[in-house]
């Protein structure tokens, strides 16, 4: 989400069709499907090659309600003239959806989908974590159906799931970059690994009984060395997730910034910190840590840490893009999906006379509650 300098740039993608542009003049969204691949990718389909309109969907297997979910989706895309495509893992786990389109992806993360207009994910924000390993590389948006708890990634509930194949066969949708992290582990000079995360890298002590000593730093300048239970990493997309657990501030996905926030710290100084979107984070595991660490990266991606391993994280080279349908303030999503209490609140002083709230308890001025905001 890059416009004029803030992260977020709405695309009118869905209202304009292809071609459409990211607002503060940032690059265009870019849907064609050509041969030109990423290094390390391959492709795995063409989906647009038949001239549909193709929509490739994820769910939840062990779920009953992903399940069921699932098939009610595929008629309903197929209903509006859209082609639905599923993994083929996927298929074979849910009756009823024997002859649609499949994809055969033994690793995920190595593959690079073309031609789907859109990804549909029935699940949890863990599920459309895993979808998002699909489409990092590719300007494919991701559309979630919360069927999980909070699901602050989704954008829809299983009772909308109409409504909103409507909206996606209407293109009546808009699109929104989200930062990524980008990950290297070097010891002694040398990198080991790299890696990425949506959500957070968190670097975590090994053993259970003993701490993880780190030297905390921000753009090659030290900060603090502390002993921890480890450290989080994030993005504002992360900062409702791991980061909030370990005590970090929530912030607006408009906003810019990468956020570093220790876990049980036995320290003075242990303030979750916010820094430019530009900084280089790092976290150097000292050597007389026993044991090493382990790094995280969305709680699906891991490497062993050894001690003098060094874990720099940055601002990821490929945003991820989300479907949206509702276009209001995060601070509404915010307070539905954490049910926050809310009652009294007047709302701005207008001058007018003061009024009761609803039948229903809403404040004055309070925006109703939605059922499609409730996680």
């Amino acid at each position: 989400m890059t416009t004029g300098g803030t992260e977020t740039g709405r695309t009118e993608t869905g209202r304009t069709e292809t071609g459409g542009t990211e607002t503060g003049g940032t690059r265009p969204v870019d849907r064609s499907t050509g041969p030109d691949q990423p290094d390390g990718g391959r492709d795995v389909c063409e989906l647009g090659a038949t001239g549909e309109r193709t929509v490739l969907v994820l769910t939840h297997t062990g779920r009953e309600s992903a399940v069921s979910a699932a098939r009610e989706l595929v008629e309903l895309l197929r209903d509006a003239g859209l082609r639905p495509v599923m993994l083929a893992d996927e298929v074979t786990e849910i009756p009823g959806v024997e002859d649609v389109p499949v994809l055969d992806l033994s690793d995920v993360e190595d593959h690079v989908v073309l031609g789907a207009e859109m990804v549909v994910v029935l699940g949890g924000d863990g599920t459309i974590l895993r979808a998002a390993e699909l489409v990092r590389h590719r300007p494919v948006p991701l559309l979630g159906v919360n069927l999980g708890h909070v699901g602050f990634l989704a954008e829809s509930e299983r009772d909308d799931l109409a409504r909103t194949v409507g909206r996606i066969a209407a293109r009546d949708y808009v699109v929104e970059e989200r930062m990524t992290l980008d990950v290297r582990v070097l010891r002694d000079g040398e990198c080991l690994s790299t890696s990425w995360a949506v959500n957070e890298a968190s670097v975590e002590k090994a053993d259970r009984e003993r701490m993880l000593e780190v030297v905390t730093e921000v753009d090659g300048r030290p900060v603090s060395v502390i002993g921890c239970d480890g450290v989080v990493m994030a993005t504002p997309t992360g900062s409702t997730a791991y980061a909030f657990s370990a005590g970090g501030p929530v912030v607006w996905p408009e906003v810019q910034a990468l956020l570093m926030v220790p876990i049980s710290a036995h320290a003075l100084f242990a303030k979750p910190l916010v820094t430019s979107p530009r900084s280089v984070l790092a976290v150097e595991v000292l050597s007389r840590t026993a044991g090493g660490g382990v790094l995280w990266c969305d709680g699906r991606r891991t490497a062993q840490l050894p001690p003098r391993s060094r874990i720099e994280v940055t601002r990821g080279e490929h945003p991820l893009l989300l479907a949206r349908l509702t276009e209001g303030p995060f601070t509404d999503r915010l307070v539905a999906k954490f049910r926050l209490p809310v009652e009294g609140w007047r709302g701005p002083d207008d001058g007018a006379p003061a009024e009761a709230g609803g039948p229903s308890g809403t404040p004055r001025g309070a925006p109703a509650p939605r059922a499609a905001d409730e996680g």
